[in-house]
């Protein structure tokens, strides 16, 4: 977990999967602000404290959470002035926050692989795992592969953040490559400008045509 303390009124936060699954909160807990959410958001107040000074006390407080597909999350919490109606009161025995908004990440994620072999064993790792193309089709809509600048880049389109094993998908595929931080239409741009390998399906694709 990481805190950041943007102003005197307001930190970031940013966890990873593994800070979720050590205080047993996932996504729905997030969006229905359950009791696991609460105690996670009093252990990060309580953390910031200690770390950059960020006092609550009998402050109100507005959260913001922000969720993309590999399994980030962002929290920013502000503390609002005594006469905002609108929001809460926050005190340490029943932490009650209001969610200004919940954004996931939908535009289209893309990964890059400096060869072809390194995308075959990449489909293998993750055929070995999934077993079969039925399941990885539950992943997200459609894969494509783009060959431009001499790297190869996997475009993931319609990713569902509702699978179950989601995060096993991005954990397996963090042991290949990175995910690409791109400028806007930086997908419209591979596939005007560059080679398309496979223009649909291309994890099962090459799973049926290079990989044994």
């Amino acid at each position: 977990m990481k805190i950041e303390k943007l102003t005197e009124n307001k930190i970031r936060i940013i966890l990873n999967i593994e800070d979720l699954e050590t205080n047993n909160v996932d996504l729905d807990a997030i969006l229905n602000n359950t009791p696991e959410t609460q105690t996670l958001i009093l252990s990060i107040l309580n953390q910031a404290e200690k770390e950059v000074g960020f006092y609550v006390h009998d402050s109100k407080i507005l959260i913001e959470a922000i969720a993309s597909f590999d399994g980030t999350f962002v929290f920013t919490i502000t503390k609002t002035t005594p006469n905002t109606s609108d929001v809460p009161t926050f005190t340490k025995k029943k932490p009650l926050v209001k969610r200004k908004s919940f954004k996931a990440d939908t535009n289209t994620i893309i990964y890059s692989f400096h060869s072809f072999d390194e995308f075959c064993e990449f489909c293998k790792a993750l055929h070995i795992e999934f077993l079969s193309h039925q399941n990885l089709k539950l992943i997200c809509k459609n894969t494509a592969l783009y060959f431009y600048n001499d790297i190869y880049y996997l475009l993931l389109f319609g990713v569902n953040p509702n699978f179950e094993r989601l995060n096993v998908f991005f954990s397996i595929i963090s042991e290949f490559t990175d995910r690409v931080n791109c400028y806007k239409n930086f997908d419209a741009k591979l596939v005007e400008h560059g080679k398309a390998i496979f223009k649909k399906n291309a994890i099962s694709n090459t799973l049926d045509l290079f990989v044994k």
